[in-house]
């Protein structure tokens, strides 16, 4: 069924607000586990979205690709971590950047809990109920299965960046660190290219087929 703009934002807003909210928050709470209260001072330990919109990343990125394709990814404010104040910071540091695309993977998970409740409900002649939570199941599976992936490729600033540079030996790392201000244009180069789509797709589609697995959607 062919969905209207209107139709698109009302099943794929809960979904990213709930991937990209739940993602900087699991980032700081490990921080705040692992001694770093910076989050936590700032007021983002917070399940509210208001706290972590970011205007591009939140809202318009994600309404300009709903208006001209299916395919949806945005970002939040990064919340603020101090790895000084962490326990052992290098080691600690790549399982606070993990526990972003984790989060958001479990979460795919619980989606794909609410596609399937869906369709029991449109089963059972609850449609009107059924059918909704179906999109927004799928919706949420989906944002959350790229947003997880696409964050574990291995550049700054993403999640995947810090991992490697957490693990690296340290004068690598700090050279590695040069690339964080050019990420966001390689990520750009690469989704321009094609490279970015091969390189995220056997895994997105990976996950996505187990959970469907796991849950009878397929």
């Amino acid at each position: 069924m062919d969905l209207t703009i209107p139709q698109k934002i009302a099943i794929w807003a809960i979904p990213i607000l709930f991937a990209i909210s739940l993602h900087e928050v699991a980032h700081g709470l490990l921080a705040s586990w692992f001694g770093d209260q910076t989050a936590k001072l700032s007021g983002r330990l917070s399940l509210n979205p208001l706290k972590h919109i970011d205007p591009i990343g939140t809202v318009l990125l994600p309404l300009v690709m709903l208006m001209v394709s299916n395919f949806i990814f945005g970002w939040a404010k990064p919340v603020p971590v101090d790895p000084r104040n962490l326990h052992h910071p290098r080691r600690d540091m790549a399982f606070v950047a993990l526990a972003g695309p984790l989060s958001n993977i479990v979460m795919a998970f619980c989606w794909g809990l609410i596609a399937k409740t869906g369709m029991m409900l449109e089963g059972g002649g609850n449609g009107w109920l059924g059918i909704p939570l179906v999109y927004m199941g799928t919706a949420g599976i989906m944002i959350n299965v790229v947003l997880g992936v696409l964050n574990l490729i291995p550049i700054p600033p993403l999640d995947g960046g810090k991992v490697l540079m957490s693990i690296l030996p340290p004068r690598l790392a700090y050279h590695v660190g040069f690339l964080e201000p050019y990420g966001f244009l390689i990520l750009v180069l690469l989704l321009f290219s094609g490279m970015l789509s091969r390189v995220i797709e056997p895994f997105v589609f990976l996950i996505i087929n187990m959970i469907g697995n796991v849950f009878g959607l397929n």
